[in-house]
């Protein structure tokens, strides 16, 4: 009769042991779904320079969240896990910026340039391990 009460408590560990990993896991995916459906809702997607400082705020904080490290030009650093990097290409001088120059140069400053102008998403790249959005390239349109 002992043996058999210890039997079902380990089966009762294990039973809820397993249903706690599978919702854990849930939780997780349902989390990264949630992220990543803000700036998938960009991809493709015709929008305002004003719109686009709201996407680098964004990833910024997300990375500052998630606490991704920055090397010495104070740029993020890819870590495979949960890092986002934005670029930015304009036509004005056909060249590519990082979301970074352009936060630390006063992300208010490319708003009162560029508010008006158009851009358009790219390219997009996601984390292999997470599924997590890694990289986004966004566009000049219109001058």
């Amino acid at each position: 009769m002992k043996k058999l009460a210890i039997f079902f408590v380990i089966i009762i560990i294990i039973v809820v042991g397993v249903a706690y990993l599978v919702i854990d896991y849930q939780n997780k995916q349902n989390k990264i779904k949630k992220e990543n459906q803000f700036f998938e809702s960009y991809i493709g997607k015709e929008i305002s320079g004003t719109e686009l400082a709201t996407i680098i705020n964004k990833a910024t904080d997300n990375n500052f969240k998630n606490e991704v490290e920055l090397d010495e030009k104070n740029n993020y650093i890819n870590n495979d896990n949960n890092s986002i990097k934005i670029d930015i290409k304009m036509l004005d001088n056909d060249r590519t910026y990082s979301m970074e120059t352009i936060y630390n140069n006063k992300i208010q400053n490319f708003v009162s340039y560029y508010g008006i102008i158009t851009f358009k998403c790219t390219k997009v790249e996601y984390h292999e391990s997470t599924g997590k959005i890694k990289y986004m390239l966004f566009e000049q349109i219109t001058k």
